[in-house]
């Protein structure tokens, strides 16, 4: 008879507690639902602050229309709402939240305090606010108290549920998470002004702006902006508001790449492909665009009740709207005026013409200067033969020949055969090594330094890794609001784009998982991630023709490197065909 009996409905905490695993992943989960309800509450002010990254307290106060006595309590009931109340409203949600279970999941793992009044209730400033206390879902206090709009303080969260707070990460990652999730709903509502506070200091603060272009502007800077193609575009169905990055402003990671529906911050496969469709051809393979899109849609034809915590949506035309972004942003990248946006590769600009050792004009004087120091120069294409000037009194060295394929590829003899040769991939696991020993470190100091503008998440990760950027030899201080100031850098990086530079380590350091060095994994792993950022910006790139020194100083520098083969991300440096393998292509 037992046996009969096994199944049975779960008491109401443990539910909450089974949801609270679905909703509230970690701490920016929390911050994401309270500053919501603020949204959907009409609130034209936010302030999140945050204490030992949101574990010991996450609060979050707004100016809006506020709750009395019944919709407090009833606020932590599971499915209770204020948003919905038929089945027809989810065919057409217009609000950031519907489901009425984010506020019971966060009571269900933490201890909750609640301060709120209704706004049209001039005397609630006064004392007839309303304050609740909650505890692992159970209500232990209501009281009278001063109140405008409302504040939610959520403190100990995970308290009751040891093993979902064993697995947060450091401070520094969820700090890091926190700061991501405050800066997408700034982004989709440019007309809140917003602060952020982690253990009391300042780390955001955005007053309501005009237009999302102002809003843009103020959590990344006006270069970042500028680096930006704005398009507009839209019929009855659906309309699109979108910053694409300019071809040339790619990064080595998607950060910087945002999607929203209706306001509403989302992750869309089938969006984001059809941007990086606009974009193929024109930026490399293994770098990545930037951009923010902002999808409009009727809402009876979207459905966002897809996932627990609505970071998913599903389109009634998912390949409209696929072709409409895609037809649209590919438009954009063709009409902007680049030079650089036709779409051929470096080697297909040359029109096909290989050559042996170096053919241009500057490459052509470099050649007669190393002549005239005792360096064997290939001939030109037509025939010339090698030779070699020997000024005398001065010793010469013989320098090998090579064959420029075009790209980022060269061809040069080998004993026994013939190797092709990646001379980006070879550079960077010259200068990987030379920075993982410090070898190039030396700090030299620039003449202009210059301020770079960031992100409120890549602010924060340079701030915490001052100290590790000075290992590499780059001198940057905090130059208040979001702003870096870089005043010297280590001689391989002396060409390098500083903006691109800062916000690509930036965006290494969030990568790696910890924002602050003293916490990261093994200390070495990221010092490692760093040194091949840097090697990446410090290389020579395709669109750099090589010349005869530069090659026979790269193979120099290669064969004396610890792993010559490989690049510091895994790729092939060069590939070897020994002469029994060019026999059997030749089938002799």
């Amino acid at each position: 008879m037992s046996d009969m009996n096994r199944i049975k409905v779960l008491p109401v905490l443990l539910r909450n507690k089974i949801a609270a695993g679905e909703v509230i992943e970690r701490p920016a989960s929390v911050v994401k639902e309270l500053v919501e309800n603020s949204i959907d509450a009409g609130s034209t002010r936010v302030e999140i602050s945050v204490v030992g990254a949101g574990r010991r307290i996450i609060r979050v106060s707004d100016n809006g229309s506020g709750m009395g006595r019944e919709d407090a309590l009833m606020a932590f009931e599971r499915y209770a709402t204020s948003k919905i109340s038929r089945e027809e409203d989810l065919e057409r949600i217009r609000s950031m939240g519907f489901r009425g279970e984010a506020l019971s999941s966060i009571a269900a793992v933490s201890k909750i305090r609640l301060i709120t009044a209704l706004a049209e209730d001039e005397t609630a400033v006064g004392s007839n606010g309303l304050c609740v206390e909650i505890v692992g879902g159970e209500t232990k206090s209501e009281k009278l108290c001063p109140a405008s709009g409302t504040t939610i303080e959520v403190k100990d969260l995970f308290f009751n549920t040891p093993a979902r707070r064993k697995f947060l990460k450091s401070d520094a990652t969820e700090n890091s998470h926190i700061i991501d999730a405050v800066t997408r709903e700034a982004l989709s509502h440019f007309t809140i002004g917003f602060i952020l506070r982690i253990d009391g200091e300042e780390s955001m603060s955005l007053a309501p702006a005009a237009s999302i272009k102002e809003r843009i502007t103020q959590v990344y800077g006006k270069c970042f902006v500028d680096s930006l193609i704005e398009i507009s575009a839209g019929d009855e169905e659906f309309s699109i508001h979108a910053f694409l990055g300019r071809v040339s402003n790619v990064r080595s990671n998607r950060n910087g790449q945002f999607v929203f529906i209706n306001s509403r911050p989302v992750r869309d496969q089938a969006i984001n492909h059809a941007v990086y469709t606009a974009y193929k051809d024109l930026i490399p393979k293994d770098k990545h665009p930037v951009f923010l899109v902002y999808l409009y849609v009727d809402p009876e034809k979207v459905d966002v009740n897809v996932h627990p915590a609505k970071r998913e949506v599903r389109f009634e035309d998912k390949t409209g709207i696929y072709n409409f972004i895609l037809g649209t942003a590919r438009e954009a990248l063709r009409d902007a005026d680049m030079d650089f946006l036709s779409g051929a590769t470096d080697g297909e600009r040359i029109k096909g013409q290989y050559m042996l050792g170096s053919a241009t004009a500057d490459n052509s004087r470099r050649d007669a200067n190393d002549n005239a120091n005792g360096v064997l120069t290939a001939g030109r294409s037509g025939g010339d033969v090698a030779h070699i000037a020997e000024p005398s009194g001065l010793p010469y060295e013989v320098w090998t020949p090579f064959l420029y394929l075009g790209e980022t590829f060269v061809a040069v003899p080998e004993k026994g055969g013939l190797a092709i040769i990646d001379y980006h991939a070879a550079h960077e696991r010259v200068n990987y090594e030379r920075l993982l020993i410090r070898k190039d470190a030396a700090s030299h100091r620039m003449l202009f330094p210059q301020q770079v503008r960031l992100g409120p998440k890549e602010y924060n990760a340079v701030l915490n890794n001052l100290q590790l950027l000075t290992d590499f030899g780059i001198e940057a201080e905090d130059f208040g609001h979001g702003t870096i100031i870089v005043r010297s850098l280590p001689e391989v990086l002396m060409a390098a784009d500083v903006n691109e530079l800062i916000t690509d380590l930036a965006s290494c350091i969030t990568d790696d998982g910890a924002t602050s060095h003293r916490q990261a994994g093994p200390l070495s792993d990221l010092h490692e991630s760093i040194a091949a950022r840097l090697a990446c910006h410090s290389s020579m790139r395709g669109r750099e023709t090589p010349d005869m020194a530069r090659v026979n100083e790269l193979l120099k520098d290669l064969a004396a490197c610890d792993e010559p083969d490989r690049c510091p991300h895994g790729r092939p440096t060069r590939i070897r065909i020994s002469m029994n393998e060019l026999k059997k292509m030749f089938r002799k």
